[in-house]
């Protein structure tokens, strides 16, 4: 297998996307089981820091662009969706179909992340236009 035949921005989104998960994942199970936090905040503080961690990767790694404040700025509107499923998505998994609150997150990653691919690119690649 050639291995410049992997090296694409959707696998290195996903190579991105695993580490901020496991960023994501890693905080939000302290915060829930260690500190004791409710679900929800645990899910809020998390997505909030790995939000961070995910735009200085994408830059870097994933697109390979210099970050700049107004993409830092514009950023944000990638986890629009994503957060808002995601936040859906783990209510009804743990209130609705009683899934353990410590698996939920997890389940709910895999229905976002294509979404936010095509949303992150276009904006930190340049190819949308913010009004």
């Amino acid at each position: 297998m050639n291995i410049k035949r992997l090296n694409t921005e959707f696998t290195r989104f996903v190579v991105v996307g695993v580490i901020n998960t496991l960023t994501y994942y890693s905080i939000y199970l302290v915060l829930h089981n260690v500190f004791s936090l409710p679900y929800m905040w645990s899910h809020l503080v998390g997505f909030v820091i790995s939000l961070n961690v995910s735009f200085f990767l994408n830059c870097y790694v994933t697109y390979k662009i210099k970050p700049t404040l107004k993409k830092y700025l514009y950023f944000p509107l990638t986890q629009v969706v994503n957060m808002s499923v995601s936040t859906i998505l783990i209510f009804i998994f743990v209130e609705f179909l009683h899934l353990n609150s410590n698996i939920a997150p997890f389940a709910a990653v895999l229905f976002t992340v294509p979404i936010t691919f095509v949303v992150s690119s276009k904006i930190l690649k340049g190819t949308a236009r913010p009004n």
